[in-house]
């Protein structure tokens, strides 16, 4: 038996290329609302941030899909819940120097990053859970 058919069984692959698919669209998602790949969001921080979740994002469907589900699920959720709290405190408070989207909560892109992110999370907590149990 190989090293990587040791670590993932085959009763996952459906959900690991959903999870690779639902990060990838999260990825898409953000570069759309950046203004594409070479663009940055203003201010500077935000902008950055788009950039790490989007390499994130791709690197995690790689991870899943090559079959290192531990650390792949592990990302999957960070994935997940990052712009989640993104979406929750750019509508809420605000972010320092960026005020543009405070009260914007039905802007329609971001209701769509809401529940690809959503079901991310809803994916990748319980097959992380598993994953961890079996290596232990």
């Amino acid at each position: 038996m190989s090293h990587h058919t040791a670590m993932v069984p085959e009763a996952t692959w459906v959900a690991r290329w959903a999870g690779a698919l639902l990060c990838l669209v999260v990825a898409a998602i953000h570069v759309v609302d950046q203004g594409g790949i070479t663009a940055t969001r203003d201010p500077y921080y935000v902008g950055v941030a788009y950039h790490v979740l989007e390499i994130a994002a791709v690197v995690t469907a790689v991870l899943l899909l090559i079959g290192l589900v531990r650390l792949g699920w592990l990302l999957a959720a960070g994935v997940a819940v990052g712009p989640l709290l993104g979406y929750i405190l750019s509508r809420g408070p605000g972010l320092p120097d960026y005020s543009d989207d405070v009260g914007n909560w039905t802007e329609p892109l971001g209701l769509v990053s809401l529940a690809v992110e959503g079901a991310l999370l809803l994916l990748s907590v319980p097959f992380f859970v598993r994953s961890s149990r079996r290596s232990t």
